[in-house]
């Protein structure tokens, strides 16, 4: 009975991640079209360069949060941030083949520590992309 006082209760991952965007419908239709992200909601009657929010299925329990910059009192953020997207090694030939006819130039490519292979990217506002395989981490 201790124990339950001493760690803290278990966590099943992160369910959001949040990008600051300057147009939410400009960002949804470059996940969409390079990923396949299925728009799941957004503010207001129709996505538009004016829209506050809009989320998008990322994987099977995941949510990509497209915030319009400034639009948001409590949170907001400035600069480019990093989203790494997990990949299968037989697909890794694939997605870099796929950036090639979206027209997406890839900034580098880098192989880590435990033998992950990766393919790094910018989204429309700069965010750094990138599409790696398993062996990046010791979990993964």
């Amino acid at each position: 009975m201790a124990d339950r006082f001493n760690t803290p209760p278990p966590v099943n991952g992160i369910l959001e991640t949040s990008i600051y965007v300057q147009s939410a419908a400009r960002s949804a239709e470059f996940y969409k079209r390079v990923f396949g992200f299925e728009i799941i909601g957004f503010d207001g009657e129709k996505l538009g360069d004016s829209t506050r929010l809009c989320a998008l299925r990322a994987g099977d329990r995941s949510v990509l949060l497209l915030f319009r910059k400034g639009s948001t009192p409590e949170t907001d953020a400035d600069g480019a941030i990093h989203i790494a997207f997990a990949v299968a090694r037989s697909d890794l030939q694939v997605w870099d083949q796929w950036l090639r006819e979206q027209d997406i130039p890839v900034e580098s490519r880098k192989t880590w520590k435990y033998g992950a292979q990766a393919l790094y990217f910018r989204d429309p506002d700069g965010h750094l992309l990138e599409i790696v395989t398993p062996g990046v981490w010791t979990i993964y």
